[in-house]
């Protein structure tokens, strides 16, 4: 009779299932659109390494320049959804070294440093080896203790994707005729890809706009129409266009270094 009782409450007993695996948890959709955008990012760097392999350079820079705005695109809508992960940060920084890194690299070679033959593998390796350089820099900071509100403002170094903006700018001034061709001025390119991969390691202050996240109500007309005015002259002037930023960029190296001092000394005191 006792064994019997038993076997009931036995039966009777609810059913305990086993936790749910981590691996199969459902994953937030605000997780996932950021990281598409990433692998897009890289589909396009990619594509862009193949065409400059196939002499079609000037497919292979709208591939980058694809790439560092799905770049841009990406951080900031996973900032804005909550989506930021440890995953996301780690297939961010692995498409950039990919996207910003190697081909860039690979398409200065085949365009012009090729001429210079292992010297001008070299350069490459140094613009690559630079770009990975600037990557693990950036990684290692995201860990570190804060840094000071106005410092936020501000990378150390050259960031990647202006590296590979700046890297290709040889390329455009070939495009636009002011080059006939990349081998002739292969040794002056070498000197300037050199000084782009030096940049991106360097410890140099320069302005990041992270820190921007509202403008004055007076200035959103003028700057949404700014906004628009570059895209439409980057689509019918992909090349003028790219030269003029290229050259801007460099201008403003200077003046992020003069504002940095200016902002450290003034926090200093």
């Amino acid at each position: 009779m006792a064994k019997r009782s038993t076997l009931q409450a036995d039966q009777n007993a609810p059913v305990i299932t086993p936790a749910q695996p981590s691996s199969f948890r459902p994953i937030p959709i605000r997780y996932v659109l950021p990281n598409v955008l990433t692998l897009m990012a890289l589909c396009s760097g990619v594509t862009a390494i193949r065409f400059a392999v196939e002499g079609k350079f000037e497919l292979a820079v709208a591939g980058v320049i694809l790439a560092i705005f799905l770049d841009a695109v990406d951080g900031r809508l996973a900032r804005y959804l909550q989506g930021t992960s440890r995953f996301g940060e780690e297939l961010d920084s692995l498409a950039d070294f990919v996207n910003f890194g190697v081909a860039p690299a690979i398409m200065v070679y085949f365009w012009s440093l090729n001429a210079l033959r292992t010297f001008g593998w070299v350069v490459c390796l140094m613009l690559a080896i630079g770009c990975a350089l600037r990557l693990a820099r950036f990684n290692v900071a995201v860990d570190s203790p804060a840094k000071p509100a106005w410092a936020g403002g501000y990378f150390t170094g050259m960031p990647a994707p202006a590296g590979a903006l700046l890297a290709m700018a040889p390329l455009y001034l070939g495009f636009l005729g002011v080059i006939d061709e990349g081998h002739p001025f292969a040794k002056t390119i070498s000197v300037y890809e050199i000084l782009i991969a030096v940049l991106m390691i360097s410890r140099i202050p320069t302005f990041s706009g992270k820190t921007i996240a509202r403008i004055p109500r007076e200035f959103f007309l003028p700057i949404l129409a700014a906004m628009a005015s570059f895209v439409v002259f980057l689509i019918s002037y992909p090349w003028e266009t790219l030269t003029v930023l290229s050259a801007i960029y460099l201008l403003m190296l200077p003046v992020g270094v003069i504002s940095y001092r200016r902002k450290k000394n003034a926090n200093s005191d």
